[in-house]
């Protein structure tokens, strides 16, 4: 499935901006906001590795 990756990403990317958006309803401070985002990035992209890795 080459031609679905652009998909993927794009859910990714939908899928942190929902993240960062619900935190933001918190009223963090940014810097904690940020570290979170980052966070989350990370979780999305070792998952991604992961499963990139085991096909």
């Amino acid at each position: 499935m080459m031609g679905f990756e652009p998909v993927n990403i794009v859910w990714a990317l939908g899928a942190l901006i929902l993240a960062g958006s619900a935190l933001t309803g918190y009223q963090l401070n940014w810097r904690k906001s940020i570290v979170y985002i980052l966070m989350w990035g990370a979780i999305f992209a070792g998952v991604t590795l992961f499963i990139d890795a085991v096909r």
